[in-house]
């Protein structure tokens, strides 16, 4: 099948189609008001199966960072010095985030979403109690990554599922809500872990998250095979090809998406710089503020709280004005939409990723009042969320069936530059200073400036050009 970068009008044609022309072992919708359909459920339904989804959302990632302020402590039991070595025990779960989403998108597009979240928040359980148990620094690391991989499930299909149940006009109100959660965990994470590591112990980081993920799949999970069902469209776009054969060219999809789809790719490398950067702060802030202002390990944990409240604003900006715009847009557009109208709110927001360097780097260089660098995080998060909100929705208008896919890709790249650049960043300061350092980053993030604009002109005619056969 030639999947094309399609224009968001035909997006319920494939659907449609195959509503019309039925083949007779084919399951699929009654009518287009099917009450099976996710997105003909009730209101309350699909809202309540969001806040599970954005619950999974904020206990995965939370796994990123929580754990992050006490790697001193876990230096100390495990009697290593390597700064290195302590950096890769918080970003290999990073890592797992990449490997994750090539094998999660494409199940979930085969098998449906529902079993897919189940399994990977079981298999996370497990992951997090082996992680408590750890009887050397290997164990930590092959567990930390193989909870990556499990966690990485809710933010890689998060977006795809709202995609299922909500409406082009009403997706970002959604995104905001599962973004809450997906923002919140790293950001909470190392103000939680900084005080329970302090007070109890680094493994009682992975205790709380052993519980946490317990209760929520409890009470969570019954409810989800209930209501939720096969939230994929897969079933009504029936695939006669062998389960062998569809199970071998899915987990491939993402990879070639990334490699042959202009679009993919380059908003790929745009995401990843950003991601990249949000877990260069959250591995470097220990250093900085306990160096340069002598705080605790439990204090440093609240310097993060600039950075998250920068997030959540940013993600209710771009929330409140993404719909805007593209009902807008869509209007003037004598009534058709195009996935480009969601591009618009970054032409505001991208630019603060770079003050935001300039601003923590020298003031931090400077030891300034502390309130002072974590006001420039604060411009970071207002910067970096509306990024990741605009273009998830721009792949979730664009690719269709294969829209889990398409995030997946952009994931891989995300999570490999979240993971390796956080290696880069002690050097980086010790060879150039917190203020020099930290302008390199922004220096960099100048050159993507352009990158919002070009795809707001040209992203259409990329769409139309180049199709992936998938």
């Amino acid at each position: 099948m030639n999947t094309a970068e399609k224009p968001v009008d035909e997006e319920m044609e494939d659907v449609k189609s195959s509503v019309e022309k039925p083949s007779s072992d084919e399951v699929n919708w009654d009518d287009d008001d099917d009450p099976l359909n996710p997105m003909n459920w009730k209101a309350s339904t699909r809202w309540l199966n969001l806040l599970v989804i954005s619950m999974m959302a904020f206990i995965t990632p939370l796994g990123s960072t929580m754990f992050a302020p006490g790697v001193p402590l876990v230096e100390k039991t495990f009697h290593f010095t390597d700064s290195n070595l302590a950096t890769s025990v918080v970003s290999i779960y990073v890592l797992g985030f990449a490997v994750g989403p090539l094998f999660i998108a494409p199940l979930s597009e085969t098998y449906g979403r529902q079993p897919v979240y189940i399994i990977s928040m079981i298999f996370f359980v497990f992951c997090q109690l082996a992680c408590a148990l750890s009887t050397n620094v290997g164990m930590l690391l092959a567990f930390r990554f193989l909870a990556g991989c499990a966690g990485s499930t809710p933010v890689t299909i998060g977006a795809a599922t709202i995609g299922d149940m909500f409406p082009r006009e009403n997706r970002a109100g959604a995104m905001t809500v599962w973004g809450i959660g997906a923002q919140l965990g790293p950001i909470l994470g190392p103000v939680i872990g900084g005080f329970l590591s302090q007070a109890k112990g680094w493994r009682w980081v992975f205790w709380l998250l052993t519980i946490i993920s317990v209760v929520i799949l409890e009470r969570k999970a019954q409810r989800m095979i209930r209501e939720t069902g096969n939230q994929s469209l897969v079933s009504a776009l029936h695939d006669p090809t062998p389960p062998r054969e569809v199970y071998k060219r899915t987990i491939i999809r993402p990879v070639k998406m990334l490699i042959f789809s202009p679009i993919v790719l380059l908003l790929s490398i745009y995401l990843s710089v950003v991601f990249g950067y949000f877990y260069l702060f959250l591995t470097t802030f220990t250093r900085v503020f306990q160096q340069q202002y002598g705080f605790g390990i439990g204090i440093t944990g609240l310097t993060y709280l600039g950075l998250g409240f920068g997030s959540i604003t940013g993600l209710i900006i771009a929330g409140k004005s993404s719909d805007i715009f593209y009902r807008r847009l869509t209007a003037k557009n004598h009534g058709f939409s195009k996935p480009e109208f969601r591009l618009p709110p970054l032409f505001l927001t991208s630019p603060l990723v770079t003050a935001a360097f300039f601003w923590y780097g020298w003031s931090a260089e400077a030891k300034t009042h502390w309130i002072v660098p974590i006001l420039g995080t604060m411009l970071f998060g207002m910067g970096m969320m509306p990024a990741f909100m605009s273009i998830d929705l721009y792949l979730v208008d664009t690719y269709t069936r294969y829209r889990a896919s398409a995030i997946a890709a952009t994931k891989v790249l995300q999570s490999i530059t979240g993971a390796v650049l956080p290696l880069a960043g002690p050097a980086l300061y010790d060879r150039l200073g917190l203020g020099w350092g930290n302008s390199v980053l922004a220096f960099i993030a100048v050159a993507f400036f352009p990158i919002p604009f070009l795809f707001y002109r040209y992203g259409e005619k990329l769409r139309n050009t180049f199709t992936v056969v998938l």
